[in-house]
């Protein structure tokens, strides 16, 4: 082709330069297929590979595609791929090819390089450096850009997304249909108007319920009929179980999973009661569970399930807790890192079914879901939810309904500006779970907490604050001087003392935080003290130690 005509070809294919395309002069290839750092060619495709890939256009001038040519010098094209194969570390060679352009009117060189995307977690190097481009220069791979592709996922199977081939529009629930239309004008407040006109064909491919007017196993699983549950070869089933006052019941909810969630959510047992502050007549009134939360549990358990395990999804409520039980463990990170609301996952175990889900405002991707739910749970002055991460293969949600310990609610109230995180970490040590040295260390800069690890409790100014001073005082225990005082007046009231009786009296005085054997050292330790700076002596009668006064 003619040089203008090679122009033009290279201005319809490649049109601007971007992270995917580069046009450069080059003038010698042999010479600049292994130059400088940062000015050679291998450096520019290593900068393309570990983006998304793409085009390296050389011999046509920067920022306007004329066409200057290059001299190859006898350098071939299958040369130069080898070379780059060398030269690239870790660049894939599915993909990688070089076209060869020779202009039939000047005799001009261009060649285009089609540079593949980088391997899954591995950067290409090109003289040893990681490259990327920033505008129109190289630079050496960044910390955020190295960190997601070393992050990088395998492409999984999405069975969601799945067409399933002899399901038909016939098949979904009119119902569902509306609820998902309202859903989704929430989600698209400014395409509400235009929303109302859609044909359902129309709306069930703008919300992603189906695929180009295919209904696939997400269709079914959100709108689909009850009766047509069997055409996703699946159980697709909640089950709900109830104890209440001895007696077990319950019931199963199948498909569409958009209205029958909404049933579940009206059997479960949801009322208001009253949590009385210390001095004070007007009660706190709460609601025992927040009805957005328990929707969030059960959509969250729908959008993650593994559904390659076949296994229903499983709510139980016993008298003062909801659980929620899926296949599948988190995808991504773990439920510590979705508190705060700071962390978006980068990819879902059902991207089909998680992206309608979002779109019918089923539930957000934002990360914010958990985070949602803990601040109700604090918002109520009520423990925050835990996820039982002992096993790999299954996630279960708790969710507590109802006070476990009055004094850690009476703090929450009381103190309504503890923020999540103080909420959580306090909540940990009120469970008597353990929190880590670093967490342990902030609560007691800011005073929140006192004690050593592991025996640790709420410090004395939040108890001061919530009335827990008398159980303060009993985590605390009287002080070593105070153990000592009462020691030699019981010795002067009584002359003696067995080892048995001595512990009988300084015992419940001692720390309640404090173990069996803790407990047995620290008066051990006391009597030892005492002994030694001559306040008191022990002698033997039979098989028990007596103590009595010393010269003082």
């Amino acid at each position: 082709m003619t040089e203008q005509e090679l122009q033009q070809y290279l201005l319809t294919h490649y049109p601007k330069e971007n992270e995917n395309c580069e046009w450069k002069e080059m003038k010698n290839l042999k010479n600049d297929f292994c130059g400088h750092a940062k000015d050679d060619v291998i450096s520019y495709v290593s900068a393309l590979a570990n983006m998304e890939g793409g085009e390296l256009i050389i011999g046509v001038v920067d920022k306007t595609l004329e066409i200057v040519g290059t001299d190859t010098y006898n350098y071939d094209v299958e040369k130069a791929r080898l070379r780059l194969t060398r030269e690239c570390a870790n660049l894939p060679t599915e993909g990688l090819r070089v076209e060869e352009f020779i202009t039939s009117d000047t005799n001009k060189t261009v060649w285009v390089i089609h540079v593949p995307r980088h391997m899954r977690r591995r950067p290409v190097y090109a003289h040893n450096i990681a490259w990327q481009r920033l505008d129109d220069s190289l630079i050496e791979l960044t910390d955020s850009r190295r960190d997601a592709i070393l992050e990088e996922r395998e492409v999984v199977y999405d069975w969601t997304a799945e067409v399933i081939a002899d399901a038909t529009l016939d098949d979904l629930d009119t119902d569902a249909i509306k609820i998902a239309r309202e859903g989704y004008k929430q989600r698209f407040p400014k395409l509400a108007h235009d929303c109302d006109g859609w044909e359902d064909k129309v709306f069930l491919d703008k919300a992603c319920l189906t695929i180009n007017g295919k209904v696939t196993r997400t269709t079914l699983l959100l709108v689909g009929k009850q009766e047509a549950a069997p055409k996703l070869n699946h159980i697709a089933q909640i089950v709900w179980k109830c104890f209440q006052d001895g007696q077990v019941f319950g019931d199963i909810y199948t498909i569409p999973f958009i209205r029958t969630t909404s049933e579940l959510l009206s059997r479960i047992r949801n009322y208001r009661f009253k949590i009385y502050p210390k001095n004070s007549l007007i009660p706190a009134e709460v609601w025992k569970y927040d009805t957005e939360s328990i929707l969030e549990g059960m959509h969250n358990a729908i959008a993650h399930q593994n559904y390659e395990m076949g296994a229903r999804i499983i709510v139980t409520e016993d008298k003062d807790s909801l659980r929620f039980q899926n296949d599948g463990s988190f995808y991504e990170g773990d439920y510590h890192q979705y508190i705060t609301g700071e962390k978006t996952p980068k990819s879902y175990r059902n991207p089909a079914l998680v992206k309608a889900m979002v779109n019918i405002k089923m539930i957000d991707t934002q990360g914010y879901g958990i985070h949602k739910m803990f601040m109700s749970q604090k918002e109520r002055f009520l423990p925050m939810p835990d996820y039982n991460q002992s096993t790999a293969s299954e996630v279960i949600l708790n969710m507590p309904g109802t006070i476990i310990d009055e004094n850690y609610s009476l703090m929450l109230l009381a103190n309504q500006d503890l923020t999540l995180t103080d909420a959580v970490l306090l909540d940990q040590v009120q469970k008597g779970q353990s929190i880590t040295p670093n967490a342990v260390a902030m609560l007691r800069k800011r005073k929140l907490i006192e004690g050593r690890l592991p025996h640790i409790y709420v410090s004395k100014n939040i108890a001061q604050a919530t009335d827990q001073k008398v159980e303060y005082s009993k985590h605390k225990g009287l002080a070593d001087k105070q153990c000592e005082a009462l020691l030699l007046d019981s010795l002067k009231d009584h002359g003696s003392l067995t080892k048995q009786e001595i512990v009988r009296l300084l015992w419940d005085l001692l720390p309640d935080q404090l173990e069996d054997k803790q407990k047995n050292n620290k008066i051990e330790y006391l009597l030892k003290r005492l002994r030694i700076a001559g306040k008191i002596h022990n002698r033997t009668k039979g098989n028990e130690s007596v103590w009595s006064l010393g010269k003082i």
